[in-house]
This record gives structure tokens, sequence and C-alpha cells, in this order.
């Protein structure tokens, strides 16, 4: 069963920053994130402008760490992640670009579920990931 039929799937970074403003039949019943989500909410707070932003960046990075137990970047990920790269060369991206994003579709692959995000131009060309666009609260839709 994949994520789609259970009702699981994985919040990129966005995704999960604009969750509180996203309608929840956008999202998945089961939410889920990954230890790269958490390192890229990590820095957040580390490139603040102003100490108001600082604190709303950590205040969300401490919340996601409470709320969730995230998936891990591990071997088969790591696995993943070489499918993600050759995929993105292939379409004439690179992997660097968005290093993040294609870690977190890594771990998506490696755990056979959907990726939920409010820009799913990030991850176009990517063999295989499961995308589900969420409609963007500022963008209407």
């Amino acid at each position: 069963m994949d994520g789609v039929e259970s009702g699981r799937g994985i919040l990129d970074t966005s995704t999960l920053a604009l969750s509180g403003r996203i309608a929840p039949s956008a999202l998945p019943a089961e939410p889920l994130i990954t230890t790269i989500t958490l390192a890229e909410l990590s820095v957040g707070p580390l490139l603040a402008r102003d100490t108001n932003e600082q604190a709303a960046r950590q205040a969300r990075l401490q919340h996601a760490e409470t709320a969730f137990d995230p998936l891990p970047f591990d071997a088969a990920a790591a696995r993943a992640f070489g499918r993600v790269s050759a995929s993105l060369r292939r379409s004439g991206r690179t992997t660097t670009a968005r290093a993040f994003d294609a870690l977190i579709a890594a771990v998506a692959l490696a755990n056979n579920l959907p990726l939920y995000t409010c820009n799913p131009r990030d991850f176009a060309g990517i063999e295989g990931l499961a995308v589900v666009a969420v409609p963007h609260p500022d963008r209407g839709g």
C-alpha cells in the first residue's frame, strides 16, 4: 500500500511552514516530515534578519521537533538519492540547485510515500516520485 492509499504523506519544508494556512483536506491525513526538513528549518533562525523573525523561525523549528517523529535519511534514502540525482540530470536540472528538495524526495522514494508540496515544479523531472500539488495559500491555488 502506498502513502496516498494509507493517508500518509511527506510534507516538504515550505508546505510544513504553511500548513497552518492550508485547508486540511489538501494535506495527508497523516503528515510526515524528514530529518532533512529539520536540517532546513535549523538554518532559518540563523539567517533571520531581525529578532522577531528569528524567534518565529525558532518556534517553527521547535514545533516541528516536538510534533513529528521525522523519517531519517538512511541507507535506503541514500540509494534513492542516486535515482533522484540521475533523474534531475537527465531532465537538464542539477541536484545542487535544490539540494534539500532532492534529499527530501529521496526519503519519499525510499519510503514509497507521496510528497505534498506547494511548489511542485521544484520536484519536476524526478522519476517515480508521487508529487501531490497543494494549493499555496498566497497564490490562490
